[in-house]
């Protein structure tokens, strides 16, 4: 059974990826890992990934990644739930550079809003920690929401009166 990913295994997750790519690429984090690398979560069950562009060669280091560290790791980003508008890259905040991978936290606005949208408890601590820290505000996460909410038809499981009432609630 795998172990909780901590700072250090998501460290040598970022220093072993960085070791084996052979071309430039993006590796962003998402939900839990952000969590765990900003200080606000001490652990967390999967680590959340999403390269740009694709090269197969991180793909297929990932299976041999996940048993020697020990660790769940997941392609997912808030784009696989809810539309991202474009720009996200640039606000995506950088970790750190790698061998010739950059290293960042998936959009912060979209990650908030996937977890509104999703709605778990540990989305809401989540959240409550990314306020607290001054990640996000209020105010863009409901400009941003305002952006996104004519494309919600593209994501069938989302119930668009259902999500709106979750950011009023958690951006009012």
């Amino acid at each position: 059974m795998r172990q909780l990913a901590n700072h250090e295994r998501i460290e040598g997750l970022m220093r072993r990826l960085g070791a084996v790519a052979r071309r430039a690429a993006r590796v962003y984090f998402t939900g839990g890992a952000t969590a765990v690398l900003y200080g606000w979560r001490d652990t967390t069950i999967d680590v959340d990934v999403k390269f740009v562009p694709e090269h197969d060669e991180l793909f297929r280091e990932l299976p041999r990644l996940k048993d020697e560290l020990q660790i769940n790791i997941e392609l997912a980003s808030p784009m696989d739930f809810i539309p991202v508008p474009e720009g996200w890259e640039e606000r995506s905040p950088f970790i750190r550079l790698e061998g010739k991978l950059a290293f960042h936290h998936f959009d912060l606005y979209a990650q908030a809003l996937a977890k509104a949208e999703r709605g778990h408890a540990q989305d809401t601590a989540d959240i409550g920690e990314m306020l607290r820290r001054g990640l996000i505000e209020p105010g863009r996460a409901r400009a941003y929401f305002a952006a996104i909410e004519p494309l919600l038809y593209r994501y069938p499981a989302t119930d668009p009166v259902a999500f709106r009432k979750a950011v009023e609630g958690f951006f009012s």
